[in-house]
């Protein structure tokens, strides 16, 4: 395993890490024992941090790496997220008494008395404008519950907004070959202000495995069949923006990029890793196998400067066009 700082902080990062959405709900059926199994089958191998939040199957997954990283509180790095459980446009939502409360919610189910990094989640941009969020945080932080804090933002715009506080220490962005856009500003911003970034949705919900055929059904309960088109929360989360259908017929262009490279999955995880601001990728996981193909990517060949403008034209001339909703 190779190790990253989280900007300007003490935290070194496994570069491949892992989110918890998949093995919370929402992403079709999941088994508890499996999870565990991936999640000790992730540490065993140099995995040091995973990515959660409080709403991933109503605290769920929290619980999940609770009994994963019994015993390992300070070794294995922990980040969860908070808002979402309230209504995301209220101030309230916001204010110390509720965000204390979804803090220790949190704190109990992850059977730890500090999270390593508390992130908002996904908030509107005037709350971010606003700003007294942070200044909770920074209580919060005073009182020993936090580490350390970031944002999880849906745009670019959000981002470079978070980056005007001093002690925002990180930002996780949906990043991957399909959404490139962080790179033009936010990425170089970021690097400059000592923020690190975690790279969500490396894979496109998927799409990026090169697994999936035009007529291919998700499961009732998968965001990928619900959310397709952002009914239930921005579209951006799903297929990274992309109609399921459009997302196949570009993935299929995308296939000379696995030549020396073994497969698209792990192509593409290198493609984010190959970005010096990046601090790690946080690809989901439903089982073992999943882990093992992901940290494959640590093995994979890097792309050449030649490769990276072709990828940079590809999603200029052939992505960009097709994404839906503001990122």
């Amino acid at each position: 395993m190779k190790y990253r700082q989280l900007g300007n902080t003490e935290l070194s990062l496994s570069e491949i890490s892992f989110g918890t959405w998949a093995i919370g709900g929402a992403w079709g059926k999941s088994d508890d024992q499996e999870a565990l199994r991936s999640l000790h089958y992730a540490i065993d191998r140099g995995v040091n941090f995973f990515d959660t939040a409080d709403v991933y199957g109503d605290g769920h997954s929290e619980e999940l790496l609770a009994k994963a990283t019994k015993g390992q509180e300070s070794s294995i790095h922990i980040a969860t997220k908070f808002c979402r459980a309230g209504d995301i446009h209220d101030p309230k939502t916001y204010e110390m008494p509720q965000v204390e409360a979804y803090l220790d919610g949190s704190l109990k189910r992850l059977e730890r008395e500090r999270v390593d990094l508390y992130q908002i989640h996904c908030p509107p941009k005037e709350i971010l404008e606003d700003g007294s969020v942070f200044g909770v945080l920074d209580q919060l932080q005073d009182k020993g519950k936090i580490r350390h804090y970031g944002v999880s933002v849906e745009t670019v715009e959000e981002g470079l907004i978070c980056l005007q506080n001093p002690n925002v220490k990180s930002l996780q962005v949906i990043f991957n070959l399909f959404r490139q856009k962080p790179l033009e500003e936010l990425f170089v911003e970021a690097k400059r202000k000592g923020v690190g970034i975690i790279t969500r949705l490396p894979l496109a919900s998927g799409l990026l495995t090169n697994k999936f055929s035009l007529d291919h059904e998700f499961e009732e309960d998968d965001h990928r069949r619900f959310n397709e088109n952002g009914e239930q929360f921005n579209v951006g989360e799903t297929f990274a923006g992309l109609g399921f259908k459009k997302g196949v017929e570009l993935t299929k262009e995308l296939e000379w990029i696995i030549e020396g490279r073994e497969n698209m999955a792990r192509a593409a995880l290198r493609f984010i890793l190959d970005q010096e601001e990046v601090t790690c990728a946080i690809p989901g996981f439903k089982n073992q196998s999943q882990i093992q193909e992901n940290l494959q990517a640590l093995n994979t060949p890097s792309f050449s400067k030649h490769e990276l403008n072709q990828l940079h034209d590809f999603y200029v001339k052939e992505v960009h066009p097709h994404i839906r909703g503001a990122y």
